[in-house]
């Protein structure tokens, strides 16, 4: 099995949800970006983006256990959800394909064009890549082929984030900084300005008072003198 099965060596951002519920998004300083600067050179120069980019053989992998007619009726029941997994062949690279199921249009997905057929375009990111699956699978033998297409549109409008992206990012690092040196001439101002005083002598305590040394007496003894 190729390493690239691995699902921690594969990196997928889909444009299209299923449609359940979105939790609220965590607000942050920085977001890590999606892409990549250069979509377009990644695209032409990677080993994997050039083996999956020429058509080949897919398999769907949904539901391996079950028996062959309930993996139809799952796959065609995800399908018309807007969803579904399949696994290049040749490579063993495992996509989780997310599409517009909208009968009025037929862009993502399509019962019609190719009778005993359903024809899929899914669209995501890819490794930092905008890409888009286009490809085909038997509802009966649930194979069939399909290849990664670069997305240029979405590629030129995830370039225009990450641009205005870096820009935001460098505004607020200037903004930081600017506040850093305002901070730190004002400090040094107040210090010019302002220079510390000199500690007062502590008051005296109010109980102390002085003593008088004790005088030594000198008084006579046959053995000599003792001090008292």
């Amino acid at each position: 099995m190729h390493a690239m099965s691995d699902p921690a060596a594969l990196s997928m951002l889909q444009f299209d949800s299923i449609g359940l519920y979105d939790p609220p998004k965590q607000r942050f300083i920085f977001k890590m970006p999606r892409v990549v600067p250069d979509q377009k050179g990644k695209f032409e120069s990677d080993d994997l983006f050039k083996r999956l980019s020429r058509e080949s053989e897919v398999r769907y992998t949904g539901y391996r256990d079950r028996p062959q007619e309930e993996r139809m009726m799952r796959f065609a029941t995800g399908c018309r959800e807007g969803h579904t997994e399949i696994a290049f062949t040749a490579t063993g690279t495992n996509l989780q394909l997310v599409f517009d199921h909208s009968p009025y249009n037929n862009r993502g997905c399509d019962f019609n064009k190719e009778n005993g057929k359903v024809h899929i375009v899914s669209r995501f990111i890819m490794n930092g890549v905008c890409v888009r699956w286009r490809g085909w699978l038997n509802l009966e033998k649930l194979d069939g082929a399909g290849c990664l297409e670069l997305d240029e549109e979405r590629a030129a409008s995830e370039d225009a984030a990450l641009r205005d992206q870096i820009e935001r990012y460098s505004q607020r690092l200037r903004d930081f900084e600017e506040k850093r040196m305002y901070r730190e001439h004002g400090d040094d101002m107040r210090a010019r300005c302002h220079p510390p005083r000199a500690p007062h002598p502590a008051p005296p305590h109010p109980h102390a008072h002085a003593h008088a040394a004790h005088p030594l007496h000198l008084k006579p003894h046959s053995q000599g003198a003792l001090i008292s």
